[in-house]
C-alpha cells in the first residue's frame, strides 16, 4: 500500500509565508505532506521543477448563464475555460442565468445544473432584488456565498436593481444571517441622465458610451452603500471597482472600523479605455474600461494591499449581441475567466515595483508571487468564509493547485479559448507564464490545453 496518491515534485510552491521549492503529498484528495524532500511511495509522480505551483483560483465573480440563458456561455464551457486557466472553483452571479438565482427553486435549478456539467467546485450568490428579500433567509439555509445588488441597471429584465430603500432592507436581512452583500456600484441617476442626453443628440458611440459612465457614478454609489452596510451592521463587498478613488473611499471606511472590501478585475488593471475605443465591443463592460492614468492609480491600491480579491467578471454573450451601430445597446460584458491567473502573472511592470525591480527571471518577485495567490485565492477564501478545505495551500486543505511554466511565452487565439463564443479583448495579447496543469482535489483536470477529466464539481457552502 503507497503512502501517497500522488507527490507533486520539485515545485515552487506559493504560501502565504514562504515560497520555495516543495514535494507536495496528496492522498484522498487532500494535501497531507509538504516537505522539500518527501519520502514515501506513491501511485503517481508528477515532475514540477521549474513549474510555480500556485493554490487553485477561486474566481469569484463569473457569468455563466445557466440555466435559462445557456447559449451564451453555460457551465460546461465556463468551468472548463476556468481549469485551463488554473481555477479550481467560481461563484456564479445570480443574474443571467433564467430564472435568475433568487428564490431557493433558483437556487436548486442551478445547483443541479452545475452539479451535472461543472469539472469544477463552486459556490452560488443568491439576489437581491425588490421582489424577494422574504426569500434572504431561505437562500442563506440553502447555502449563497453572499447576496448581490445592482445600484443601476442590470441590463436583465428579470433581474431589477435595487433602490436606496431595497438595498437597505436586503443587506439588514443579510446581515442578520451572516452574509455579506455584493454591490455593482454605479449611480443610476448620473448614468441615466448622462446616457440619456447622449442618445437625445444622436451620440452613441463608444466614445459617448465611455463618457457616460464618469467616475463619480461610481464614486457616489460606492459612499452610498458604505452608509447603507455601516447603518445596519451589513459586510460589504464592492465588486469590479475600476478607479483608486473608489478604492481609497473603502479604505478609509475600513480604518473606521466598516466591515467592507473590494474586489477589481484584470481588465481594469490591463486594458484602458484606448483599448474599448480600439477593440470596440469586445471591450465593452460596466464600470467601463478608464484612462491609463487611472489603471496604473489603480496598480498602486493593489500593491498596496487596499484591494482584497481580483475576479474576472467574466460575463460572455453570443457575437450578435456584441454587435450594433449604436453602442449602448452593445451588450456590455468581457470574456475573461480563462485569463485571470496569466494576466496578472503576465504583468510585472507594474507589480514588480514590490521589490522595486522589473523583469526579474524566470519567475515574479517573490513579494508580487504571494501578492497574486493572495488576491486569486487565499484572500477570496477568508473574506467569503469558505471551509478551511478551501484555504490555499494547507496540510488539511483541498489538494487544489495550478502549475505554471514562467518560461513560456504564448500569444492568446481564439482557437484555444474554451468560451462557447470565441471571443475576448485578450486575444492576439502575447502572456508570459502558461498554465499547463490544474488539479482539482488531487486529480488533474486540466493538462497542456486539454481537459483530461470529466470529473464533476461540488457546491462549497460558506463555514460561518
Amino acid at each position: 500500500m503507497s503512502d501517497f496518491d500522488t507527490i507533486i515534485r520539485g515545485g515552487t510552491l506559493i504560501a502565504p509565508d514562504s515560497i520555495s521549492p516543495t514535494d507536495i503529498g496528496i492522498a484522498e484528495g487532500k494535501t497531507v505532506a509538504l516537505a522539500k524532500e518527501l519520502s514515501g511511495s506513491t501511485r503517481e509522480e508528477i515532475d514540477a521543477r521549474r513549474l510555480h505551483i500556485f493554490p487553485g483560483v477561486i474566481d469569484a465573480h463569473v457569468h455563466f448563464n445557466e440555466p435559462g440563458r445557456a447559449d451564451w456561455e453555460g457551465i460546461e464551457t465556463g468551468s472548463q475555460a476556468l481549469a485551463a486557466g488554473g481555477g479550481t472553483c467560481f461563484f456564479d452571479m445570480p443574474l443571467n442565468a433564467h430564472p435568475p438565482t433568487c428564490d431557493v427553486a433558483s437556487f436548486n435549478l442551478k445547483a443541479a445544473a452545475a452539479q451535472n456539467k461543472s469539472v469544477t467546485d463552486f459556490a452560488l450568490w443568491g439576489g437581491l432584488v425588490p421582489h424577494n428579500l422574504d426569500e434572504i433567509e431561505r437562500l442563506a439555509e440553502r447555502g449563497v456565498i453572499g447576496f448581490k445588488a445592482f445600484m443601476a441597471d442590470s441590463g436583465i429584465d428579470d433581474f431589477p436593481r435595487a433602490d436606496h430603500a431595497t438595498l437597505r432592507k436586503g443587506m439588514k436581512r443579510a446581515a442578520s444571517v451572516g452574509r455579506l452583500v455584493a454591490v455593482h456600484a454605479e449611480s443610476e441617476a448620473i448614468t441615466q441622465r448622462l446616457a440619456q442626453e447622449k442618445m437625445t443628440r444622436g451620440l452613441t458611440s463608444a466614445r459617448d458610451y465611455l463618457d457616460s459612465r464618469p467616475i463619480e457614478a461610481e464614486l457616489e454609489a460606492i459612499r452610498n452603500a458604505i452608509d447603507m452596510a455601516g447603518d445596519v451592521g451589513c459586510k460589504l463587498h464592492v465588486v469590479h471597482v475600476s478607479c483608486a478613488e473608489g478604492v481609497a473611499l473603502l479604505t478609509d471606511a475600513k480604518k473606521r472600523g466598516a466591515d467592507v472590501s473590494c474586489e477589481t478585475c484584470p481588465h481594469y488593471l490591463i486594458l484602458t479605455e484606448n483599448d474599448a475605443l480600439k477593440l470596440g465591443a469586445v471591450a465593452k463592460c460596466a464600470p467601463p474600461l478608464r484612462p491609463p492614468r487611472e489603471r496604473d492609480a489603480l496598480w498602486e491600491r493593489v500593491i498596496a494591499g487596499e484591494i482584497t480579491t481580483i475576479g474576472s467578471d467574466h460575463s460572455p454573450s453570443p457575437s450578435e449581441m456584441k454587435r450594433n451601430t449604436n453602442f449602448f445597446k452593445v451588450w456590455g460584458g468581457i470574456s475573461g475567466v480563462q485569463h485571470l491567473l496569466p494576466l496578472l502573472i503576465g504583468a510585472p511592470e507594474p507589480i514588480d515595483r514590490l521589490e522595486g525591480h522589473a523583469g526579474e527571471t524566470p519567475a515574479l518577485p517573490s513579494k508580487a508571487l504571494a501578492l497574486i495567490a493572495k488576491l486569486t485565492s487565499f484572500n477570496v477564501a477568508e473574506r467569503f468564509g469558505l471551509p478551511k478545505t478551501k484555504d490555499g495551500i494547507a496540510v488539511g486543505a483541498d489538494a487544489d493547485f495550478a502549475l505554471v511554466d514562467f518560461r513560456e511565452k504564448y500569444t492568446v487565439r481564439s482557437e484555444d479559448l474554451f468560451y462557447r463564443h470565441k471571443q475576448s479583448p485578450y486575444v492576439g495579447r502575447t502572456l508570459t507564464g502558461r498554465v499547463v496543469q490544474t488539479i482539482l482535489r488531487g486529480q488533474t483536470i486540466f493538462k497542456r490545453d486539454k481537459i483530461v477529466s470529466q470529473r464533476r464539481g461540488q457546491l462549497i457552502k460558506p463555514s460561518l
